[in-house]
């Protein structure tokens, strides 16, 4: 889509969540693996408004939201669990402010978006907000409209930084199949209309006026032309949960100009091979495509697989720096 705003090259960056409950630790980490490309880290591990979906709830305005035994349900008015997810991110915004003094560059902001928020936060009656289209409309422009003054906020802490907003969606492919379980566990909700999804993500990714939105799911089957349609400047994904029949919109993908966050680090500890290898799928699949090998590094981001709220704190920092250096070795040697 030509009026899609351009995200200029950036060789890594991380997904969102670290382990840890130590927001300048999380900070520093992030700030200091990706000089070129870092991002405000999540730090579930701190509890309930700390988790992607409490600390969301936390930006939406004129709805809130409480946790319940069954997990987190839309509210009259802000309670205490409210405040906690805004007191943590404003925690999380003066240690990322005081680690990117003078910083002129890409910076990263993660949010839930707005079909996976649908699916996991309760109305009154229990039900997900998914099971009705209405309350759907309602908490998009919520979001919307919680996701500007976030940005706006970000902006005025980090004045040189150029903003890209990452929306998390790992449900979106259920809400699209009807495969999101209703509360009982017994039966799915009615699986949403495409295009309902796609108008939805795109008012939403406009509130990021004039600047980059991508979005990010770890699950299988990322609808990657959907996104695109729906405006989005790059798609983050689990490198191994492709396919080769993803080929085809893969190949669209890149040359209509989005850029592919690949994750290619495992999200939880494991062996990491030699860089080198760690980039040699992503090289496969250009050859594969037919792609020219000097476009990797403009359209390749290296990333964890998914967020590292699950890994070992010494895991996550040499993700990090595997990150990095997978991310050179693919600009470097591109063949």
């Amino acid at each position: 889509m030509n009026d899609t705003p351009h995200l200029p090259p950036a060789l890594a960056t991380g997904v969102g969540s670290l382990p840890g409950t130590d927001a300048r630790e999380a900070a520093k980490a992030a700030t200091g693996s990706f000089e070129d490309f870092p991002h405000l880290p999540e730090l579930p591990a701190r509890g309930p408004g700390a988790d992607m979906i409490g600390r969301t709830a936390g930006l939406l305005v004129e709805l809130y939201a409480r946790v319940e035994p069954s997990g987190w349900r839309i509210g009259d008015r802000p309670g205490r669990d409210t405040r906690r997810a805004r007191s943590w991110l404003g925690e999380d915004l003066d240690a990322l402010e005081e680690f990117t003094q003078g910083y002129e560059g890409l910076l990263k902001v993660q949010a839930v978006g707005p079909w996976t928020l649908a699916a996991a936060l309760e109305l009154k009656n229990g039900e997900a907000a998914l099971s009705d289209l209405g309350a759907c409309r309602d908490l998009a422009a919520s979001l919307a409209e919680g996701l500007r003054q976030h940005l706006e906020e970000v902006r005025r802490r980090v004045p040189g930084a150029r903003l890209v907003l990452q929306l998390d969606e790992p449900s979106l492919t259920a809400v699209l199949r009807g495969q999101v379980r209703t509360a009982s566990g017994y039966r799915t909700h009615r699986a949403v209309d495409r295009q309902t999804v796609e108008a939805t993500l795109r008012d939403v990714v406009g509130v990021h006026d004039g600047g980059p939105v991508v979005v990010h799911s770890c699950a299988p089957d990322v609808p990657f032309a959907l996104l695109r349609r729906a405006g989005v400047a790059g798609i983050s994904f689990d490198f191994s949960l492709l396919t080769e029949r993803d080929d085809e919109v893969i190949g669209e993908a890149v040359e209509g100009g989005t850029r592919l966050f690949a994750g290619v680090v495992p999200g939880t500890d494991a062996p990491l091979s030699d860089p080198a290898g760690s980039v040699m799928g992503v090289r496969t699949l250009w050859r594969r495509l037919g792609l020219r090998p000097g476009l990797l590094p403009e359209a390749v981001t290296v990333t964890p697989a998914c967020g590292l709220a699950g890994a070992s704190p010494g895991y996550a920092r040499s993700a990090y720096a595997h990150c990095v250096r997978a991310a050179r070795s693919l600009a470097d040697n591109p063949e």
